[in-house]
């Protein structure tokens, strides 16, 4: 395996200054887009650092959402956190110079920490279908889902993204400056087997394979509920549970594509065919608007979980929640909040299905 440990990407124009050198206006882009990269990412910092914080500091304020099951949500708020402290706030400071200010080794670590704690969050969300289905499903009969099985599930997505990210730093490819060069990820820009290999397998293990589990996981959990809907044709509270999970589920899923699927791609096509010429601007933004995950990652899988929300607009509302009619204690429900639960009634061999 040959080290392919070079930071600098080919000039789109002789004169370009190299990426840790100067501007890269106007030889890459005009002054503008870099100002404008920079206020989207400058409001993805205030808005992802708002919205996970706030995540985090109602999760240690009531003990009743540290279940195991939303130990994966808080997991999925602590890495977007650090996407935003690791990549979008570099990314703000090095668009607003116009290149990368904080030199070779900073652009490694920006490239190795966004690229960890991103697939960690891109895992969590693989974890927590996989969850869904195991407790709404119970494809294992009466399992219960227990602490140390939500501890085994952050535990993985953070393993499984080490094993994929430490490469780089080895000689397995590289971390190099990207797009519009004020920010630095994976090398899928140079050729040769060592860094095309390396893009093909990161494809494959972060992005195929927890899509293929989400894609799994809600698709039983629809095929359930519409079998349970069926059932109940007459209830229109079944019927409304099941439109508002589905509706849910599309929106999870097409989140998870908007958010990976350009950027996979990018990547893919470039690692495979070195002959394309993309220009730097468009390079750039798969890159950039994945960021923005940390903004609505929390909105999707977050806030319109029920316990979540009640809990948050207490705290928020000085101890009510104004629209509630409901108590504190009450509101948040039981410790499988947040979901939508099936239940059989053996006796009369019908099933319920209520959002929760």
């Amino acid at each position: 395996m040959q080290s392919n440990d070079s930071t600098e990407v080919p000039d789109v124009e002789n004169q370009t200054p190299g990426p840790f050198d100067g501007p890269q206006w106007p030889h890459l882009a005009p002054r503008s887009t870099f100002l404008s990269v920079a206020v989207l990412m400058g409001t993805v910092v205030v808005a992802a650092s708002f919205v996970n914080g706030l995540v985090l500091v109602v999760s240690l304020r009531y003990k009743k959402l540290r279940s195991p099951l939303n130990y994966i949500l808080v997991n999925l708020a602590v890495a977007d956190l650090m996407v935003t402290f690791f990549g979008s706030t570099v990314s703000f400071s090095n668009n607003v110079n116009g290149y990368f200010i904080m030199g070779k080794a900073v652009c490694k670590f920006e490239g190795f920490m966004v690229s960890l704690t991103g697939i960690v969050g891109l895992w969590s969300l693989a974890i927590l279908a996989f969850e869904r289905y195991i407790v709404i499903c119970k494809p294992m009969g009466d399992f219960r889902f227990q602490q140390k099985h939500a501890v085994i599930g952050c535990s993985f997505t953070w393993v499984w993204s080490l094993i994929w990210t430490t490469p780089p730093l080895f000689g397995w490819s590289s971390y190099v400056p990207e797009g519009l060069r004020t920010s630095c990820g994976p090398n899928w820009y140079t050729g040769g087997s060592n860094n095309n290999s390396y893009v093909l397998m990161l494809f494959v293990t972060c992005f195929v394979m927890p899509l293929s589990m989400i894609i799994f996981s809600y698709g039983n959990l629809l095929v359930t509920l519409r079998a349970v809907a069926a059932q109940q044709k007459e209830s229109e509270t079944t019927q409304r549970a099941e439109r508002e999970v589905t509706r849910m589920v599309i929106a999870m899923v097409m989140a998870f594509l908007i958010c990976w699927l350009p950027y996979t791609t990018f990547a893919l096509v470039v690692a495979i065919n070195k002959d394309i010429v993309i220009q730097p601007t468009l390079a750039s933004m798969p890159s950039y608007f994945s960021k923005t995950a940390t903004v609505y990652n929390p909105i999707i899988y977050v806030f319109m979980n029920k316990q979540f929300r009640n809990c948050m607009l207490t705290m928020m509302c000085c101890g009510r929640n104004p629209f509630s009619t409901e108590d504190e204690s009450s509101a948040s429900g039981s410790s499988t909040a947040g979901r939508t639960e099936i239940s059989s009634v053996s006796a009369g061999g019908s099933s319920k299905v209520t959002p929760a």
